[in-house]
């Protein structure tokens, strides 16, 4: 298996160029957790996967809470489905708040501040309110909790991690927190075996074929918890060595359907990119030296290799796209990407209001 075969196949898993689904929670479901760091990409990241991807579909699907956003792997934001978010976070959040402990310590949040925040969580949110965070800080000032510096961050992420709180829906561009319980209704508890299972199986299917470190980068467990995952679903896994490294995937995936395809306007942290420790199969060798704009800014995708960045410009009714590719592109590779731009364009509406 070539570099070129693991791009083209990891495409096709992640379905950007085929059976593209109708719904967000779709997308979501099938991919476990998308980095939803930020937001508006990540939005854009759904609709890549969907059928006839509209902003406002998923804008609606999170005012819904079909899907949810919260602090669930490495730890950053990530998309999660409601029947997923509890397992997850009971999987993933102890090492978390292990990785975290320093930064507790350094900003002085003892348990007995995270205690006393959370029961003010409770008593402004519940009843179905969902604030912005200046509420939150008012109401933690109120209590005399100070939020300077990291504090608030802490604070909130660590309720997200005890299952207190998550994303609610949208205050015109302002992003809201609610109660969890009133999110996600309660879901049948999963053993720790179990949930890596889970994790690990959905991972190496969606994203696949990837590697050990691949899965351990992604969700921020060990190579341990992945073995046994994998020992777990040895019958629904397959794997493929080349160059000496093993690689992981779904054990019915169809080398003959994956192909090269056309051109993406990828969003930032998009899943084709972010999910692998080792990024080299869908970079060019020439390109491998622009690794910090190819992880920190949007990118073009043109035949499963990234040849460029681009950025973009949302106006109340109109999108301005630039292109950044860092060689000169063939007509046909222009082509492809001025249809991706067009996509783009068509998910954002012809009247935006963002």
């Amino acid at each position: 298996m070539t570099e070129p075969d693991i791009a083209k196949l990891r495409v096709y898993n992640q379905r950007l160029n085929h059976d593209k689904f109708k719904k967000p929670e779709d997308v979501v479901g099938y991919m476990c957790a998308m980095q939803a760091q930020e937001y508006a990409h990540a939005k854009w990241a759904i609709g890549l996967r969907m059928l006839s991807p509209a902003d406002d579909i998923i804008e609606k699907a999170m005012t819904a809470g079909t899907i949810l956003r919260t602090h669930v792997l490495r730890p950053t934001w990530h998309f999660v489905l409601p029947q997923d978010i509890r397992w997850m976070l009971s999987l993933t959040a102890p090492r978390i708040n292990a990785g975290n402990a320093a930064m507790y310590k350094k900003q002085e949040v003892t348990d007995a501040i995270f205690n006393k925040s959370f029961d003010v969580f409770i008593k402004a949110m519940q009843g179905g309110k969902q604030l912005i965070r200046a509420e939150i800080v008012t109401a933690l000032h109120e209590a005399g909790i100070a939020t300077n510096d990291l504090r608030l961050t802490i604070l909130l992420m660590k309720a997200e991690l005890e299952q207190l709180i998550c994303s609610g829906p949208r205050q015109g561009k302002q992003l809201t927190y609610a109660l969890l319980d009133e999110r996600a209704p309660a879901t049948p508890a999963k053993d720790r075996d179990d949930a890596i299972a889970s994790l690990v199986l959905r991972y190496f299917v969606s994203h696949g074929p990837a590697t050990v470190n691949d899965f351990v980068h992604w969700s921020g467990l060990t190579v341990a918890d992945a073995k046994i995952g994998i020992d777990i679903n040895k019958d629904r896994l397959n794997n493929i060595t080349s160059n000496g490294i093993t690689y992981w995937m779904n054990a019915d995936a169809d080398f003959g359907a994956a192909k090269k395809s056309g051109a993406y306007l990828l969003p930032v942290y998009d899943e084709i990119l972010i999910a692998y420790k080792n990024r080299d199969a869908m970079v060019p060798a020439r390109f491998r030296d622009k690794m910090g704009a190819i992880t920190f800014f949007p990118t073009i995708m043109v035949n499963n290799q990234v040849v460029g960045n681009w950025s973009r410009n949302i106006g109340k009714k109109s999108v301005d796209i630039e292109l950044k590719p860092f060689d000169t592109l063939s007509q046909a590779q222009n082509q492809a990407v001025e249809m991706a731009a067009l996509r783009f364009k068509k998910f954002n509406g012809p009247y935006i209001k963002h």
